[in-house]
């Protein structure tokens, strides 16, 4: 056998490249594909609709996590240098942690009704990875260290996401106290994590054009948070319920005044990022028409069903254009901010580990 080689891209075995390098962010199609089973499946459960749109919907989610799942382990396996970079990499690894996230909240709300102990069983396993991957990347941000152009809202997923869907899942298969603690988790780092990075965003250099699309997330916390409260505490509207509402009505009104940096963006695998986002406000929405009773709910369910499926499937196809043409996850080209930031913080970690050493 050849001796391994070191090549630009990785590891070159044998003479053999090593296969393509599968960004985290990938994950991001089937968390979407989740999000919008969620919401048919919420649909299905106020009676709008049958549970095999939802039902069929999960199953494509999980069957495309597997696919990326693969990739990544076939591109981690023939590059392990690069993969272990890419769970330090300051801008794509936060993307990480929607590999738990992903089949803990499938497990719970498509498996769930179904084979419930089964279900109980996965939820905790992917919970439990969620808080150790929620707490590693907790421990790197402040070993790490980062510079401001570094954040983003990607930056939510590991805990705030990862808090909140934990707990909705948690509290679907009946482990309530594990979904408030879960609870509890995701707000706090939701508060501490949201300041950040609205102040970023407000003070901070502009986002590269491939992070640009992950404003969208802006616009999920709060109706997340709101499913996983519900799910934690009971079905009501109190005054938790009706706070996030306001904060959540805050962040969508906002995206408006997103739309044309958003309409010159070229295509991004990245616009994913809007999918997941926008189907949990419509399961926040969802939840209101039904809490609240409004006349009129059946135009507004159908309507709203329809504008999510609909975008999901223009989305689709022009995923499927990108993959066809071989550039939906071109090679990694460093922008100037992130670059910048990288190496910035290259050296303050040789600095703090110098001053260690001494």
């Amino acid at each position: 056998m050849r001796a391994a080689q070191q090549g630009g891209s990785g590891l070159t075995i044998g003479g053999i490249m090593p296969a393509r390098r599968i960004p985290f962010n990938a994950f991001g199609i089937p968390f979407g594909l989740a999000g919008l089973a969620g919401v048919w499946l919420t649909a299905a459960r106020q009676g709008y609709t049958s549970v095999v749109v939802g039902n069929v919907l999960a199953v494509a989610a999980a069957a495309v996590w597997c696919l990326v799942v693969f990739y990544f382990l076939r591109y981690a396996v023939g590059s392990p240098r690069a993969a272990r970079q890419d769970f330090i990499d300051p801008v794509l690894s936060p993307f990480a942690s929607l590999f738990c996230i992903i089949p803990m909240l499938l497990s719970a709300v498509a498996l769930g009704p179904y084979a419930h102990m089964s279900a109980v069983v996965l939820v905790d396993i992917f919970l439990v990875i969620t808080f150790v991957l929620g707490a590693w990347f907790t421990g790197q941000w402040i070993y790490g260290p980062l510079t401001i152009e570094n954040l983003h809202p990607g930056y939510f997923l590991p805990t705030v996401a990862g808090g909140f869907v934990a707990a909705a899942s948690a509290g679907v298969v009946g482990q309530t106290q594990v979904a408030r603690l879960m609870f509890g988790l995701g707000l706090i780092c939701w508060v501490i994590l949201g300041s950040m990075i609205l102040g970023r965003l407000f003070f901070g250099p502009p986002l590269p054009p491939p992070l640009v699309p992950t404003l969208a997330i802006e616009v999920a916390p709060a109706a997340v948070a709101t499913m996983a409260y519900v799910a934690a505490f009971g079905p009501q509207v109190d005054g938790m319920v009706v706070g996030l509402a306001g904060y959540g009505l805050l962040m969508v009104a906002s995206q408006f005044r997103l739309v044309p940096m958003f309409m010159k963006l070229p295509f991004f695998a990245s616009f994913w990022a809007f999918t997941f986002s926008w189907a949990v406000v419509v399961s926040a929405v969802l939840y209101w028409i039904e809490q609240q009773r409004v006349p009129g709910a059946t135009v507004y369910v159908y309507a709203l069903l329809a504008l999510l499926t609909l975008s999901y499937v223009a989305l689709g196809i022009r995923t499927g254009v990108a993959l066809a043409r071989g550039n939906l996850f071109p090679a990694p080209a460093t922008t100037n901010a992130a670059s910048s930031g990288e190496q910035r913080a290259k050296r303050v970690r040789r600095q703090h580990d110098g001053e260690q050493q001494r």
